[in-house]
């Protein structure tokens, strides 16, 4: 079999494995990145690869990643808004800072017990990676128990939304301290004045378009170009023309081309571009990054994992045993006991303990850079990325009898009888003004 063939092959069997055992695994009542993820690990060196020679082809599967990882981030950024972030409010904002700085400042020490021969730095990148919650999975637990309408839901994601951004910032911050060659506090300067450089641009560039919005003249530019554009899905090649520039300008600024992804998406609001074609756009978006990057990027993730390599020595066995406890505990430890202080109930706060365990996307794309700079190995990679997918099996297990509890609370509240509902995976953008009272 030639290259090509091998290469299609390939392509063919992981995205069409990855969506049909993604939809199975969603109708027993888990996450289809669960499937997906498994597809890759019976694909890869783990059972079948020696056989179907599918690693072999990792040079070609490279490039699909790195845009898949890309569209992966733009589709985390277009999750959020400016305006969500600042009406996110104090309760929320506790909490996710809450629930990203303890898991990441105590997981430092514990990466460097369970590997004390590790760099700083490394240390620091794993202890990230596994500090995320991650917000488009939480958003679908939610809509799978029927909870994303009101305010429990709302304060979740809008938690999530604050601990996606905080670990996006504090990875770039990372890598740009990485590449610098001055003492460390120099460094750290330097990659917080980058940081700081980045942020302030986009955020520039989204009040100029807002304020534009608002001007006649612009308008009448704007509706001329949609009249006299020939070309098919043009706002859908601006949207993406826009985001490579500021993936390559966040590269300029020696910060990862993730940030640039992530944050591009925060350019494009209904208040910056209009709602009919920011809907229009999102929509085209959504069903190229769910339809296939996503099934892809998963499978492509499972690929590179060799589950072997943690069998390999008891002390990466420990380290996977030890990194998984941690991950569940400190989550369900920390959104638990914040929860719990803004007067929810010991159970409402246990069930969001668990809820906010899950990870998903954005952790997987770090490690994928990481992996590919050199700054993971193929055993911390695997990891990593199996703590993950534990975490996200146990997350909706653990919730599930204290949503129960919830749920029939809320139904005796109403006089109704309450059920879980089933709804796309496509979570909507965190709000922050539901009108219902705290939960407890």
């Amino acid at each position: 079999m030639d290259a090509t063939t091998l290469f299609i092959v390939g392509l063919f069997l992981l995205v069409a494995c990855a969506v049909i055992v993604g939809e199975a695994i969603s109708r027993l009542g888990h996450l289809p990145l669960v499937g997906q993820l498994g597809v890759g690990i019976v694909f890869g060196p783990t059972l079948l690869g020696p056989v179907l020679g599918l690693n072999s082809l990792s040079a070609e599967f490279q490039g699909i990643q790195f845009l898949a990882t890309f569209f992966i981030l733009m589709a985390a950024g277009l999750a959020v808004t400016p305006d969500q972030v600042r009406a996110t409010g104090g309760a929320s904002g506790l909490l996710g800072t809450a629930i990203f700085l303890a898991p990441f400042l105590s997981g430092v020490l514990i990466v460097y017990l369970l590997y004390p021969g590790l760099p700083l730095l490394t240390t620091l990148f794993v202890s990230l990676t596994i500090s995320i919650t991650a917000l488009p999975v939480l958003g679908v637990m939610l809509q799978e128990f029927g909870l994303l309408d009101g305010r429990f839901g709302t304060y979740l994601l809008n938690g999530a939304l604050v601990n996606e951004l905080a670990a996006v910032t504090t990875f770039a911050v990372l890598l740009r301290v990485r590449a610098g060659t001055g003492p460390v506090a120099v460094d750290v300067g330097i990659a917080l004045a980058a940081v700081g450089v980045f942020l302030s641009s986009v955020l520039a560039v989204h009040m100029l378009l807002r304020a534009l919005r608002e001007v006649r003249a612009w308008k009448g530019l704007v509706g001329r170009f949609r009249r006299t554009w020939r070309s098919r899905e043009a706002g859908f090649a601006v949207l993406m023309a826009a985001a490579l520039g500021a993936a390559l300008y966040s590269q300029f600024l020696g910060l990862t081309f993730l940030v640039g992804a992530f944050y591009a998406g925060l350019l494009i609001t209904p208040e910056s571009v209009g709602r009919l074609e920011h809907r229009a756009l999102t929509h085209v978006f959504d069903t190229i990054t769910w339809g296939f990057f996503i099934p892809l990027f998963f499978a492509l993730v499972g690929l590179g994992m060799n589950l072997r390599l943690l069998g390999s020595s008891w002390t990466t066995l420990l380290a996977f045993v030890a990194l998984c406890a941690f991950a569940m505990v400190a989550k369900v430890a920390v959104g638990g006991a914040v929860t719990r202080g803004l007067g929810w109930s010991r159970r409402e706060a246990t069930g969001a303990g668990f809820l906010l365990a899950s990870r998903g996307a954005v952790e997987l794309a770090m490690a994928v850079i990481l992996l590919s700079l050199g700054i993971f190995t193929l055993t911390l990679f695997t990891v990593v990325a199996a703590v993950g997918l534990v975490t996200t099996l146990l997350s909706p297990i653990g919730a599930r009898p204290f949503v129960r509890s919830i749920l029939r609370r809320r139904a005796s509240a109403t006089g109704g009888i309450a059920q879980y509902r089933t709804g796309r995976q496509i979570p909507p953008k965190p709000s922050s003004a539901p009108e219902e009272s705290l939960p407890g």
